[in-house]
C-alpha cells in the first residue's frame, strides 16, 4: 500500500483550534455498517447498549517540551519515552548540533542531561544529571506541555489548554500527547453511562512524541513506528473478557486504546495482561479482533491514525465518511468532534 492512498484534501479551517464546551457537545459521526448519522457525544448513553463496556485509556501528559542550551546553540526537546537504565529517548529540533558525550543544560530549571547517542531522524538518547525522585518536580518547573503542531499558539500553551488537554481518566503520568477520543468524556456524561449499565475499564498507554511525526515513506512498508509503553492488567483483562462473554460489545475509547488492546490480543478475541512496549501498526488487512466498536477523533491525510480507521471500519466507507464530516463542518483532530466506528469485516491489504 502507499502513503498517497490515504490522503485527501482537508481545509485548513477544519483544524479544531480549540475544545467544545462542554467536552460531550462535540460533534459524533456514528458509522455503522449499514449506513451512518450525526449524533453528539452527549447521545452515546443512547446509542450505546447496558451491558457495553468502554476501554479508555487513563494515561496522564506530561510537560514533555523542554528548551536547553547548548553553549550558544538552542536546542528544543521533546521527551518520547524513558528507557529501562533509566535515561530517556526524545526528539530534538537543531539535533545535527548534538553529539555523543555532550551535556545540555536545561532552560527554567537547575538542571542538565548528558547525551548519550544521536540518531539520523532527529532522535537522541539523553540522561538527565538528578536523582530520580527529583526528576518529576524539575520537570513541571522547566517543561510545557507538546500540544500538537496544528494547534496554533505562538506564545505556547495557555493555562487553559493544561487542562483542556488532559483527560478525565489521567491517573498515570507518562503521556507526551493527550489520548484526545477521552477529551470528551465528563463526570456528567460517566455518570449517566453508569446509569445506563454501560460498564468502563482502563488500561495505560502513554503516547510517545513519534505520534507527531509525518509518514515520510512512499509505501506503508517503509514506515517504522516508535515503541510506545502500555499495560493492560490482568484486572482489566478478565473484565473485559467477561463483558465480552455476556454479550456486550467493546468500545476502544481511542486508537491508542485500540492499539494496546490489539497488542494484547490472542487471536481468538481475548485480552491478556500486556506490559511493555508495542510499536503495532494497525492497517487495512488486519482484523481487529479484539473490540466491536471504536470511538476516536477525526484525523489527518496520510497519517498512520486515518489508515488504522480505513482498517477497522473499511476504506471506501471511511472515505464517505470524512467527505460527509468536512461537508459538515466537523471539526478535526485532538480538539475537534469525534466518529463511532463499528468494525468492519476483514479488508483484504492490496
Amino acid at each position: 500500500m502507499r502513503t498517497a492512498d490515504f490522503d485527501f484534501i482537508l481545509p485548513q479551517d477544519r483544524i479544531a483550534q480549540h475544545p467544545a464546551r462542554p467536552r460531550e457537545a462535540a460533534r459524533l459521526l456514528v458509522v455503522a455498517r449499514d449506513g451512518q448519522a450525526d449524533a453528539t457525544i452527549a447521545d452515546l448513553p443512547d446509542i450505546l447498549r447496558p451491558g457495553d463496556m468502554l476501554v479508555a485509556n487513563d494515561t496522564a501528559v506530561i510537560p514533555a517540551q523542554l528548551r536547553a542550551m547548548r553553549g550558544e546553540a538552542r536546542i528544543g526537546l521533546t521527551l518520547d519515552r524513558p528507557l529501562p537504565d533509566g535515561s530517556w529517548h526524545a526528539l530534538a529540533r537543531n539535533a545535527r548540533r548534538l553529539h555523543a558525550g555532550d551535556t545540555i543544560r536545561i532552560e527554567g530549571a537547575a538542571l542538565e542531561a548528558e547525551i548519550l547517542a544521536r540518531e539520523d531522524d532527529g532522535g537522541v538518547t539523553l540522561r538527565f544529571a538528578c536523582a530520580a525522585e527529583d526528576f518529576s518536580g524539575l520537570l513541571h518547573q522547566a517543561g510545557a506541555i507538546a500540544l500538537p503542531p496544528y494547534i496554533a499558539r505562538p506564545e505556547g500553551p495557555t493555562a487553559q489548554d493544561e487542562a483542556d488537554y488532559q483527560t478525565t481518566f489521567a491517573t498515570h503520568p507518562g503521556a507526551v500527547a493527550a489520548p484526545t477520543a477521552g477529551l470528551h468524556f465528563t463526570p456528567e456524561l460517566l455518570a449517566r453511562l453508569d446509569a445506563r449499565g454501560i460498564a468502563r475499564t482502563l488500561v495505560t498507554l502513554h503516547v510517545g512524541a513519534g505520534t507527531f511525526l509525518p509518514v515520510r515513506a512512499d509505501t506503508l512498508a517503509g514506515h517504522r513506528m516508535h515503541p510506545e509503553r502500555g499495560e493492560v492488567t490482568a484486572q482489566a483483562a478478565a473484565a473485559i473478557n467477561a463483558a465480552r462473554a455476556s454479550g456486550g460489545r467493546i468500545v476502544a475509547v481511542g486508537t491508542t486504546s485500540l492499539r494496546l488492546l490489539e497488542s494484547a490480543c490472542a487471536p481468538d478475541g481475548t485480552i491478556r495482561p500486556f506490559a511493555g512496549e508495542t510499536d503495532i501498526f494497525l492497517l487495512p488487512g488486519h482484523n481487529f479482533p479484539a473490540s466491536d466498536l471504536l470511538l476516536t477523533n477525526f484525523h489527518l491525510p496520510r497519517s498512520t491514525l486515518f489508515m488504522l480507521v480505513c482498517g477497522y471500519a473499511g476504506t471506501a466507507r471511511m472515505r464517505a465518511a470524512y467527505a460527509h464530516a468536512i461537508d459538515a463542518g466537523y471539526r478535526f483532530y485532538s480538539y475537534g468532534d469525534a466518529c463511532l466506528l463499528e468494525r468492519a469485516a476483514l479488508e483484504r491489504a492490496a
